[in-house]
């Protein structure tokens, strides 16, 4: 609970009616899209990285925690205030500054949708390339904080690959600026540092971001396959051809029944996997490329193979793929998201071994893959009022997450650490490893306010 001085500091930053202290207010923003929970002692509504600064700043003083919050669709418990403290509600921060085509940059604050990026970048011709599955409601800011990557991070990379200035409130309330919208800025890469940090580094406020021009063409091949080992040997075998695919995916029967359930699109509901491939680029060279990626689809014994040429098929394909996490919510409202990432050649093992924690724990899981780049969403499915059904699904994501460590992948791929995960960072470093990332993080946040519980384990014990 904050007393009266604090939060008469709070309305000074940014002004009477942008901060809430009513119950009924603050718990709105005691979730995220994740399993985590914690009720914040107010939350304020900045407009300008002033107010940001000046906020913190009445953070520091007090050593009171903040979170940075966007749309709150974080998977991870990232944006979740778990240890009390402000609420940095960011949507209000919502203009694309600058649009600057022949350098290929814009200029963004944190809350403007991806989405909304995407639409107003179309008729110029560009694109901002990451496109998580949440880009109708996600903010680049929270992009940010996360590292999000999406379908098409698999030829074009994650949001680090196209972040290339930032404007940062320090967990001090200083202001600094990293890197710019030249390339290889001297110095230090803070701006690498700092993406993917999850808030606990501060708090980005403006972000220079680069452009691509839209591709040329793009080609949708869909595959049907009667096992999911079969459309990941598919996916290992695309890659090896060399074949630069712009995105591999792949749905399971769970996710395809609930879809065509949610968003009829005709597929069968008896498959086991659905394979989509995109390749894109000049015109004359996606014929090939696509036939290729069909004829190593058709050597795996699909069932089906389809090409989608028309912006109307290549639409209906795509649907069926980015209705996947909102339809799984008809199979059960609750799900604990895993998105371990493992090694490509690694993936019809790994795939089997799901299937067999899914058995081991009598859960249900939605799987959902960024196959291309090995990683792997695999959406457990529990009954919230059921305590020993949350226990189980816990217990199977542990065993995916070791699972994944085992062949020398990783517990995230684009949804963070944030407080669900920690403790299973120690599958993948040691105590050593661990330590050091702790002082990198004490570095920028000496007091410990940013974020709190989030992405590191607490110390062992000595």
């Amino acid at each position: 609970m904050l007393d009266r001085k604090v939060l008469k500091s709070l309305r000074k930053a940014v002004g009477r009616g942008t901060v809430l202290s009513d119950p009924v207010d603050l718990l709105l923003y005691s979730y995220d899209s994740s399993t985590a929970r914690g009720t914040p002692d107010a939350v304020v509504l900045p407009t300008s990285t002033d107010q940001v600064a000046r906020v913190v700043r009445v953070c520091a003083d007090r050593r009171v925690p903040f979170v940075a919050r966007g749309a709150g669709t974080n998977l991870s418990g990232g944006s979740a205030p778990v240890r009390g403290g402000v609420v940095i509600q960011l949507s209000r921060m919502n203009q694309v500054l600058e649009i600057d085509l022949p350098n290929q940059r814009c200029v963004v604050q944190p809350g403007v949708v991806n989405l909304d990026l995407q639409v107003a970048l179309a008729p110029l011709g560009f694109q901002f390339c990451p496109d998580p599955a949440s880009q109708k409601v996600s903010t680049l800011g929270g992009n940010v904080a996360e590292n999000a990557g999406g379908p098409h991070c698999l030829k074009y990379g994650v949001t680090t690959n196209h972040v290339v200035g930032l404007t940062v409130v320090t967990p001090r309330g200083e202001t600094r600026r990293f890197g710019g919208k030249a390339l290889d800025a001297p110095g230090y890469d803070l701006v690498g540092l700092f993406v993917g940090s999850e808030g606990t580094f501060g708090i980005a406020t403006e972000m220079v971001l680069k452009l691509r021009p839209l591709p040329e063409s793009t080609q949708v091949v869909v595959a049907l396959f009667d096992t999911l080992e079969a459309a990941g040997e598919a996916v290992s075998q695309i890659i090896a051809a060399g074949i630069v695919a712009a995105a591999l995916e792949i749905m399971d029967r769970n996710t395809v029944s609930a879809v065509e359930a949610s968003f009829p699109t005709g597929l069968p509901t008896d498959i086991e996997a659905f394979l989509l491939i995109e390749v894109d680029g000049p015109a004359e060279a996606l014929d090939r490329q696509a036939g290729r990626c069909a004829e190593i689809c058709r050597n795996l014994r699909a069932r089906a193979v389809q090409i989608g040429k028309t912006a109307e098929e290549k639409t209906k394909l795509w649907t069926a793929r980015k209705s996947a996490f909102g339809a799984t919510a008809r199979l059960n409202p609750s799900m604990l998201v895993n998105d371990a990432t493992v090694p490509r050649t690694r993936l019809p093992e790994v795939l089997r071994g799901i299937q067999e924690i899914e058995r081991r724990h009598g859960v249900q899981i939605g799987k959902v893959f960024h196959a291309g780049d090995g990683n792997l969403h695999s959406n457990i499915l529990f009954d919230r009022s059921d305590p020993d059904g949350f226990h189980r699904a816990e217990a199977a994501s542990a065993d995916i997450f070791a699972l994944a460590a085992g062949v020398g992948g990783t517990i995230t791929g684009e949804h963070g650490v944030g407080a669900e995960k920690p403790h299973h960072l120690r599958l993948i470093f040691s105590e050593a490893d661990l330590e050091a990332q702790r002082k990198v993080r004490r570095v920028f946040d000496p007091l410990g306010i940013a974020n709190p519980g989030k992405v590191l384990p607490e110390e062992v014990a000595s």
